[in-house]
């Protein structure tokens, strides 16, 4: 077992975790303004952006990059610093690291350099939308971005579907459509969601609706900004009727392999998961053969 006490003093640097705001600058936090100025390196998602917020609060630490591209490369040479006593803050352009963020993998290797990770609180886009949905807003399942692919995404959305909780995901504009279609497919036409834009900002809006009126709003209308979508839970969803413990977990790759163990030839153990997750067979069979299929 690993105690960590953030405060105590400690033969190394420590890593402090700083949330960034999500559009409103005025979201910035007094300690998180005071944690940039006072350590000796920052660890930003994108220098030029967070540059921005650096010159609005008038703070002239030095940063570095650090992104979901170099983050091999980089962690050895942080973890190295902070080993010789720097201090450093890992920022993201906005909203909590390692929350559809980097982030995570600094933070485990620092955990195993015995290395203190002290996080500060701050905006997070998905529970801002949440706690104005009009949904329930616990229990809640934080899913953030699907996957783009149409067959893995459909996958994603058919293990979604055995939620009771209030499901929270981010989506892109240029995608919204496409991933609204899916979600009446999976989901059924008549769930209850909420579109959440630019929340924080001027033009923040929320949409609130049956997921057919939303595709029909997507449908008709220019789509501009960055959305949190917000999905009522599954309440027709019957536990004793899930699948298998042994599935409990598992990837659908995994789920065919489990099935190939129990004697299925590699066909009938398609079959078998397609029908647990009512999805078609052609989409596990891309799954499981590791076959992508472009948008």
């Amino acid at each position: 077992m690993q105690v960590q006490h953030s405060f105590a003093k400690h033969d190394t640097g420590t890593l402090y975790l700083v949330p960034t705001p999500i559009g409103n600058l005025e979201d910035m936090t007094f300690r998180a303004v005071k944690v940039l100025r006072e350590v000796d390196l920052i660890a930003a998602e994108d220098t030029r952006n967070t540059q921005k917020l650096l010159n609005h609060f008038e703070i002239d630490t030095k940063e570095i990059s650090f992104h979901e591209h170099n983050t091999q490369e980089r962690i050895p040479e942080l973890i190295q610093k902070l080993q010789s006593g720097l201090t450093i803050a890992q920022a993201s352009d906005a909203g909590m690291p390692s929350i559809s963020d980097p982030g995570h993998e600094l933070v485990v290797a620092c955990i195993e350099a015995n290395i203190p990770v002290v996080p500060l609180p701050g905006a997070n886009a998905g529970l801002t939308g949440l706690i104005a949905s009009g949904l329930a807003p616990q229990p809640f399942y934080f899913y953030g971005f699907l996957d783009r692919k149409p067959s893995e995404q459909m996958a994603e959305l058919a293990e979604l579907n055995r939620h009771q909780e209030t499901i929270i995901l981010y989506e892109a504009p240029h995608r919204l459509k496409k991933t609204l279609k899916n979600m009446v497919k999976a989901f059924g036409e008549n769930r209850k969601a909420v579109l959440c834009r630019e929340i924080t900002k001027r033009y923040e809006d929320f949409h609130r609706g049956t997921l057919a009126e939303l595709l029909n709003w997507a449908e008709t209308n220019r789509i501009l900004g960055e959305f949190v979508i917000i999905v009522e839970g599954n309440a027709h969803f019957e536990p004793e009727n899930d699948a298998n413990d042994e599935l409990a977990g598992l990837t659908i790759p995994e789920q065919v392999e489990y099935f190939i163990g129990q004697g299925d030839k590699p066909n009938a153990a398609i079959k078998q998961v397609a029908k647990l997750h009512k999805i078609k067979k052609q989409v596990v069979y891309n799954l499981y053969h590791h076959i992508e299929k472009e948008d």
